[in-house]
C-alpha cells in the first residue's frame, strides 16, 4: 500500500514536486535500462539508439513488474515478465498476451522528463504527466563559456535535508575544515546576516569576505542549488576564488545523491592550466575536505535535528528549513501532494 504524503515531512523526505532534480551522473545511464530509486520513487532510464535519455516509473502496469528488466524498443520498454510495451509518455502501446485489451491505449504508468547538462542528468520531478516541463534554469557557473567545472558525485547515508544544513553553515568550515589549505585563515567567531536575492537568499558573515568559507547562496529557480566561494591561495592556479554549486536529492530517506559542481572562472590557456592542476594536485584535497563532511553527517543521529541548540550561526539554517516547510505545506494545501504519488 502507497502511503499518501499528508504532511509537511514526508513531503519533504521525498523531494518537492514540479522541480528539476539532479538524479546521477550522466555515465550511469546507457541503452540498457537502469533502476534507480530517487525522490520517492523506482524509476527506469535508459537511452534510445540515437542517445535520447527517456525515463518512466519502473512499474509495468501489468502486473507491478519492473520495467528496467524489459527490453528498449527505442523510445518504448517492452517488459520482460509478459512482454507489455510502454512508450516514453506512459502510454501503453501494445499488449501482446492480449492484444485490444482495456489496458492497451491507456496512460498507466508515470513518464518523467529527463535531460542531460553539466555532466549530469537531470528529471523533473512533476506530480503528473506533463507534455511540457519548464526549463532547466542553472546558475552562471554550470552554463556560461567562462566556467570551467568538474562534478563531483557521492552518495551519503542520512537524509538529504542534513547535507543542506551543512552547506548552509560556513562556520564549520573554520572549524571541521581546518586543516585545509583553503579554508586556513579568518576569525574563529562571527556574526551573521540573511540578504535576499531576487532567487532566494545569501547567509554571510559580516566583516569578512573572500577569506575563508564566508557565505552560501540557496536559490530556487526551477531547481534548487546552492552557492559558495572559497579563496584560493596562489598555488591553486589561476582563475580566482574556488566556486561550488551543489543541488542535492534524496534517494530514500536514509541515503542522499549529493552533486558538487567545482568551478573557477577561467578561459584559454588559464583554463587548460587549471583543469590539468586540479586532476593532478587539487582534486584528492577538495575529496578530503568532503569526506570530513561525510563522516560528520553519517555519524549524526537521525533525530539529530531534533535535540538541538542553536544560535546566531544558524540563521541561515532556520531560515531555510522554514521556507522548505512552507513549500511542502503549499503542496499539500493545493492537492498537488497527492497527484505526485
Amino acid at each position: 500500500m502507497t502511503t499518501q504524503p499528508d504532511n509537511v515531512d514526508t513531503v519533504l523526505a521525498n523531494g518537492l514536486l514540479n522541480l528539476w532534480y539532479p538524479i546521477c551522473p550522466s555515465g550511469f545511464v546507457g541503452r540498457v535500462p537502469v533502476s534507480l530509486r530517487r525522490l520517492g520513487k523506482k524509476l527506469a532510464v535508459w537511452r534510445d539508439m540515437e542517445g535520447k535519455l527517456h525515463a518512466l516509473e519502473d512499474h509495468c502496469p501489468h502486473r507491478g513488474a519492473p520495467l528496467s528488466r524489459g527490453i528498449v524498443l527505442g523510445d518504448k520498454l517492452a517488459c520482460g515478465y509478459h512482454g507489455v510495451e510502454v512508450n516514453c509518455k506512459g502510454v501503453v502501446v501494445s499488449v501482446p498476451g492480449s492484444p485490444g485489451c482495456k489496458l492497451e491505449g491507456s496512460t498507466a504508468v508515470r513518464a518523467f522528463h529527463v535531460t542531460e547538462r553539466n555532466g549530469a542528468i537531470w528529471l523533473y520531478n512533476s506530480a503528473e504527466n506533463v507534455d511540457e516541463p519548464p526549463p532547466l534554469t542553472l546558475p552562471e557557473e554550470l552554463i556560461s563559456d567562462e566556467y570551467s567545472s568538474f562534478l563531483c558525485y557521492t552518495e551519503w547515508r542520512g537524509d538529504y535535508r542534513y547535507v543542506l544544513d551543512n552547506v548552509m553553515d560556513p562556520m564549520h568550515g573554520t572549524y571541521l575544515h581546518k586543516q585545509s589549505h583553503s579554508m586556513a585563515l579568518g576569525e574563529t567567531t562571527a556574526k551573521f546576516r540573511v540578504r535576499d536575492t531576487e532567487t532566494g537568499f545569501v547567509f554571510e558573515k559580516e566583516g569578512q569576505r573572500d577569506v575563508n568559507f564566508d557565505w552560501t547562496e540557496w536559490a530556487d529557480t526551477g531547481v534548487h542549488w546552492m552557492r559558495l566561494e572559497i579563496p584560493y591561495p596562489k598555488t591553486g592556479g589561476p582563475g580566482g576564488n574556488f566556486i561550488i554549486v551543489g543541488s542535492y536529492t534524496p534517494i530514500t530517506p536514509e541515503l542522499s545523491a549529493v552533486f558538487h559542481w567545482r568551478c573557477r572562472r577561467l578561459t584559454g590557456w588559464q583554463r587548460d592550466t587549471w583543469r590539468f592542476l586540479y586532476k593532478n594536485r587539487l582534486e584528492a584535497r577538495h575529496w578530503a575536505v568532503l569526506e570530513q563532511d561525510r563522516e560528520m553527517m553519517e555519524e549524526m543521529e537521525p533525530d539529530a535535528n531534533q535535540r538541538e541548540h542553536l544560535y546566531q550561526h544558524d540563521m541561515g539554517i532556520v531560515k531555510l528549513r522554514r521556507h522548505m516547510r512552507n513549500l511542502a505545506g503549499q503542496q499539500i494545501e493545493s492537492g498537488v501532494s497527492k497527484r505526485g504519488v
